[in-house]
């Protein structure tokens, strides 16, 4: 039909069950199972039709069956139950923030993308969850926290197979009055409008609330009858369509996220980006500076200092960079309102890149996050390590262990991912306020308490659901696209409750060998179809739209999964989101991850999947690296890296079939003598995996590493006008501006051999060109292997430094002597960016 106009007649709960509208509307219920329980009984069919959503739900079912329910005691029970946890969780005052950092300063916290609940599909993969569990985590340890992002109508994609197992994308339009969103009220009452100015057009943004348990996420909006129909469509799909497009997004984003806050009066002294997709939040903020009175350089220091960047990316091309002409086309007016050159602001994220054949200079997000930021890191250790690497030519005479990149290691949600009945036995051996202290190492030994058999009995029961859950996704795959009756028949006997399960679930670009699995076919078989100990794999995932090889991939997982040999034990799902994730980390008894060591940043999947029991097997690259104990899980491979990647690839097949065969279906079967009992394996994973890799630990890690610090320093910098911003912009211009003509030489008398302990002199001959010698440092600089020690070189008369440098043991060693300047309450002694060798 023609539709006129729609409107949303508002479901007229009954007094005793009133509150069900204002619990619809807070992404509590999304890490509670038993709040989505309340919802789930009203109907089962509108909840799982309409992917688990409280509010759609209220809509949909009739007012006869809310009056049922409002007569029901069993129901009022568990009613009264959530809505008394729910206001506890609510009105706690004694927060960790509360009662170990209450000076902690607000955070804003901004992502290209959330992962909070399928329901709410604004999110791609691994990052976008991350994000969400943030929030939720940063909810919970009570942070003065706020959120912003986009809100996407048609969100990322749908994924659908065809019959030849080729991944079609679909586009659905969400109706946002059936979402748990509210428009963003201001003091007046009104709805918040935003502009910006983008390519000479003034775009309207609306702003949109979400309410994640005690702390709120601000949604932008561009598809509003005040813009044109290209303009709406800036907020349509996450990641979608060209670079046009997603530069403005990443404007809209930042420039559009920061008069959010102001519109809504939204405290913030802390700035997070989480990824380089939200950098052009700075140029907002300069503006404010540069608008109350300050120059451009003492704006942008100041802004700085308040801002911490997330790098989650350690391949070189997940990088954004775009040409320099098509930032002027978008952000071309930016150098005016900052009242600087172009030049000076493009340096800033300058970046030259190899396209076409010519090297041309190019806008990277990446490097702009960096140098307008004060503080930045990987999400693991070893990404931290890379990501140093990746980036040391940004401060040229560092050396890479000090490129001022640290890490803070990722984690998940527990609550969010742990199922209720493996939380329920939890619950028997941990104690009462064992989920406000997930980080607590020492609280979760306890689960040594939990038998073989308490165990074993919640663990195939979630398998069951996981079986039942893929029989039913896969049955309906098969009927869409007109497949035999049989085919369709023979889902009700895929997998089977009683033999291994491994799963794999990720986002299926390449480098994560989604495939690796299948390199060895003969081999594979005679593991899968083992008369006696067989083994089973279910996969899942998506890859970009416009991945072809990633495409290719699960095109040929699928197509392994239909020959004889393999049907019914190899499986690839449809449409990977937070619902099938939830179900497979519930529900496998290990979980499988090979990428190519080491572009793996961190990955969290197998977190979630060990919060449940279920073991890793995994390459030791990003947060397994950290994890893998010897006793909580089986890594693949070794901890190296290869020239070659057909070797590595050779490797670590040849190693993930080995430990199969030799080392995990032995004790999983238990038929190995001395193989050790799989019970022992799951008790370790959890209470290893579970505090060490919980989101808690990890916000707990930004708060005191840097959101508490940046606070601080951004605070001091801001003071009095920005006094010591322009003091240190001004001695930075100042150092910039003399550098070229300062000159260091060295000398050292270097024996052939020494004996250790043995010190040799160092001494240096230094021109400061008028830096004054207390904002100089000079130093020696000794490597041995990868260890590099630093010794301060003492100041004479006439520009002359000498130092002792002791040999303390043996091994061969290098020695250089640099001067670098450097004053106090710096981010780091590379802030300046110069260093000079001798």
């Amino acid at each position: 039909m023609n539709v006129i106009g729609k409107v949303t007649v508002l479901p007229q709960l009954p007094a005793e069950i009133a509150r069900l509208s204002e619990l619809a509307y807070n992404l509590y219920w999304s890490w509670t199972p038993h709040a989505q329980a309340l919802f789930e009984e009203l109907d089962p069919a509108i909840w799982e039709r309409f992917q688990h959503n409280p509010v759609r739900t209220l809509l949909e079912v009739p007012q006869e069956r809310l009056q049922e329910v409002a007569a029901s005691p069993s129901y009022l029970s568990g009613y009264a139950q959530v809505m008394a946890d729910f206001d506890a969780y609510m009105d706690r005052k004694d927060t960790w923030v509360a009662t170990r950092t209450p000076e902690l300063r607000p955070v804003a916290y901004f992502s290209m993308e959330y992962g909070f609940h399928e329901s709410l599909p604004i999110y791609s993969g691994g990052l976008g969850v991350l994000a969400g569990d943030h929030c939720k985590s940063a909810s919970d340890l009570g942070l003065p926290f706020t959120a912003v992002g986009m809100l996407f109508h048609q969100g990322y994609f749908r994924q659908l197979f065809d019959k030849d197992g080729w991944q079609n994308e679909s586009y659905d339009e969400l109706d946002l009055t059936t979402l748990p969103i509210r428009p963003a009220l201001g003091a007046q009452g009104e709805e918040v409008r935003v502009r910006v100015r983008i390519a000479g057009r003034e775009i309207a943004v609306k702003v949109w609330t979400l309410q994640v348990g005690r702390i709120r996420v601000l949604l932008l909006d561009a598809n509003v009858p005040e813009n044109s129909e290209e303009d709406r469509k800036l907020t349509s799909r996450l990641y979608g369509y060209n670079q046009d497009h997603r530069v403005q997004q990443y404007v809209l984003l930042g420039v559009a996220g920061i008069r959010a806050l102001r519109a809504l009066g939204v405290p913030a002294e802390v700035y997070h980006m989480n990824e380089g997709h939200a950098a052009l939040m700075s140029l907002e903020r300069i503006r404010e500076y540069v608008e109350a009175g300050l120059d451009f350089r003492t704006a942008a220091e100041t802004a700085a200092s308040s801002t911490l960047f997330t790098t989650h990316t350690p391949v070189a091309a997940g990088n954004d960079a775009f040409t320099f002409d098509l930032m002027d086309k978008y952000i071309g007016d930016w150098p005016g309102q900052l009242r600087t050159s172009r030049e000076e602001l493009y340096a800033l994220a300058r970046h030259d890149q190899q396209w076409d054949g010519h090297t041309v200079p190019a806008f990277s997000m990446t490097v702009f996050a960096l140098n307008v930021s004060r503080a930045a890191n990987g999400v693991s250790e070893l990404h931290g390590e890379v990501s140093r690497g990746m980036w040391n030519f940004l401060y040229p005479g560092a050396e890479e262990n000090e490129v001022p990149i640290g890490h803070v290691t990722n984690g998940a949600h527990n609550l969010t991912f742990t199922s209720q009945k493996m939380r329920d036995l939890l619950s028997t051996v941990l104690p009462g306020d064992w989920t406000e202290r997930l980080e607590d190492e020492a609280m979760w030994q306890a689960v040594e308490k939990l038998s073989d058999a308490q165990l074993s009995d919640v663990q195939r029961e979630m398998k069951r659901e996981m079986i039942a859950f893929i029989r039913r996704r896969v049955r309906e795959q098969l009927q869409r696209n007109g497949m035999p009756a049989a085919d369709v028949a023979a889902s009700e006997h895929l997998l089977d409750e009683n033999t291994l399960t491994i799963g794999f679930a990720r986002r299926f670009a390449t480098y994560k060998r989604a495939t690796l699995l299948f390199r060895d076919r003969a081999r594979l078989s005679r593991i899968v179809n083992h008369p006696e100990h067989p083994v089973q794999f279910v996969f899942a995932g998506k890859a970009h739209p416009a991945d072809n090889p990633g495409k290719a991939f699960i095109q040929e997982i699928y197509k392994v999964s239909q020959e004889s040999e393999f049907r019914g034990k190899i499986v690839i799902l449809e449409n990977y989101d937070m619902n099938v994730a939830r179900h497979l980390v519930q529900g496998v008894d290990i979980w499988l991850n090979n990428p190519r060591r080491p572009l793996e940043a961190s990955g969290t999947s197998g977190m979630k999947a060990s919060f449940n029991g279920s073991p890793n097997f995994s390459v030791l690259d990003g947060w397994w690296r950290e994890g893998y104990d010897g006793e909580n899980g089986w890594p693949i491979g070794e901890e190296r890296e290869y020239a070659d990647l057909a070797v590595q690839d050779d490797a670590d097949a040849y190693d993930l079939y080995r430990r199969l065969e030799e080392e995990i279906v032995p004790r999983y079967y238990g038929t190995a003598p001395g193989a050790g009992s799989w019970a022992a394996t799951v008790r370790r994973s959890i209470e290893t995996v579970s505090p060490r890799f919980s989101m808690q630990r990890q916000v707990i890690d930004y708060v005191q590493q840097y959101y508490g610090p940046l606070g601080q320093r951004g605070a001091g910098l801001a003071a009095n006008g920005a006094a010591r911003a322009r003091e240190v912009a001004a001695w930075k211009g100042w150092v910039r501006q003399q550098w070229p003509h300062t000159h260091i030489q060295a000398h050292a008398n270097l024996p052939t051999t020494a004996r250790p302990g043995e010190k040799v002199t160092v001494s240096a001959q230094v021109n400061p060109a008028g830096i004054r010698p207390e904002e100089l440092r000079v130093e020696a600089v000794l490597r041995r292997g990868q260890e590099v020690l630093h010794f301060p070189l003492q100041a004479g008369e006439n520009g002359t430094y000498n130092a002792e440098v002791p040999l303390e043991g043996s091994g061969l060693y290098s020695l250089g002597v640099r001067m670098l300047p450097v004053i106090p309450g710096l981010s780091s002694d590379f802030e300046a960016g110069l260093v000079k060798w001798a």
